[in-house]
């Protein structure tokens, strides 16, 4: 059995993202499960998980941080149990306050920390853009287009056209939450056989590269997996096609990998690309902003982190009047319906 991770969820500089639609692609019965407590909720959710047969389950991570779930999908049972907190489409909600009664359970100072987060990373990402700036005024655009278009003839010369209609899942590969930045990359590429590990710096053309390889991808009838930046959610960090057993990623902070099997390969666009030089002629005018940048998103994450605390204290609440037993009869009640 292979479970695959991902978040559909993520905090960013534009507030809260949501990719859930694109996932529930061909899933005709949605379950969404109603109640305050996201543990409950998670915790019912892992009991769900447990009860499979040999399905494969696609588990959706939360950006909440590691102790939550946003949901699962049983792809083979054409069937979704999603918190309905994230849940964008139902065709069933299950109200578990019948079950478990609501408490007082007030989030507005989680809320107020959480937007503080939000105007952290917004405030960030005006700075990343003078970063980006430095860089694309000493990019050769004509090689990068040129580039991309053999990356691309490369991948798909020997690939059959499929005439059907392919498509995209868009999804985050990890998040800023309050357990800080997290990611599921080492589990995503795991079972791929070629893997590219995209270097370069902030506006070389990373993300661009990635969408002309993904829209190429489709074009050939191939579903793709689109995995958006968690910073800014307009930018693609990996874009992955099962069928061509091929990804290729953004692998710099805070996510940055290196290749450690055969088959993966350090593709460096700021080599490639930028005007031999640029760090060295701009490096006091880089440094800078690149302080004041991590400054913002480490201001951003500190927010996150006592969001998480303040929203522990009503969760703990909640759990510590319901036992392992009553979370089982609570998940038999949803099969049953």
């Amino acid at each position: 059995m292979h479970d695959l991770h991902y978040y559909v969820t993520g905090n960013t500089a534009e507030g809260l993202v949501n990719y859930l639609d694109t996932n529930l692609h061909n899933i005709s019965k949605i379950v969404a499960l109603k109640h305050p407590s996201a543990a409950l909720k998670t915790a019912i959710i892992k009991q769900l998980t447990n009860l499979r047969n040999d399905d494969d389950l696609e588990i959706l991570q939360s950006s909440l941080g590691n102790d939550y779930l946003d949901g699962i999908i049983i792809r083979d049972k054409s069937l979704a149990f999603i918190d309905e907190a994230v849940a964008t489409t139902s065709t069933n909600v299950v109200d578990l306050t019948e079950s478990f009664p609501e408490k007082e359970h007030d989030l507005s100072e989680v809320n107020r920390l959480t937007q503080q987060a939000y105007d952290s990373f917004a405030e960030g990402l005006k700075i990343h853009d003078e970063l980006e700036n430095i860089y694309i005024n000493q990019m050769d655009f004509d090689h990068a287009d040129a580039f991309a278009e053999q990356f691309i003839q490369d991948l798909l010369h020997n690939v059959p056209k499929k005439n059907r209609m392919p498509h995209t899942y868009t999804r985050l590969f990890g998040t800023n939450t309050a357990d800080g930045v997290v990611n599921v990359v080492p589990h995503l590429i795991q079972n791929i056989d070629q893997v590219y590990y995209i270097k370069g710096r902030a506006g070389t053309g990373k993300s661009v590269f990635m969408k002309k390889i993904a829209a190429a991808c489709a074009d050939y009838g191939r579903d793709v997996e689109l995995y958006y930046c968690s910073f800014d959610p307009k930018s693609v960090d990996m874009v992955l096609v099962r069928d061509l057993d091929f990804c290729i990623f953004d692998s710099t902070e805070p996510h940055e990998f290196y290749p450690e099997r055969e088959g993966e390969i350090i593709v460096d666009l700021y080599d490639e690309f930028v005007a031999a030089g640029t760090d060295e002629k701009f490096k006091s005018e880089i440094n800078n902003t690149n302080a004041r940048y991590k400054s913002c998103m480490k201001k951003g994450i500190h927010y996150l982190k006592e969001a998480g605390k303040e929203r522990k204290l009503p969760e703990d609440r909640y759990m510590a009047d319901i036992t392992g037993d009553d979370v089982t009869q609570c998940v038999r009640s949803i099969l049953n319906k």
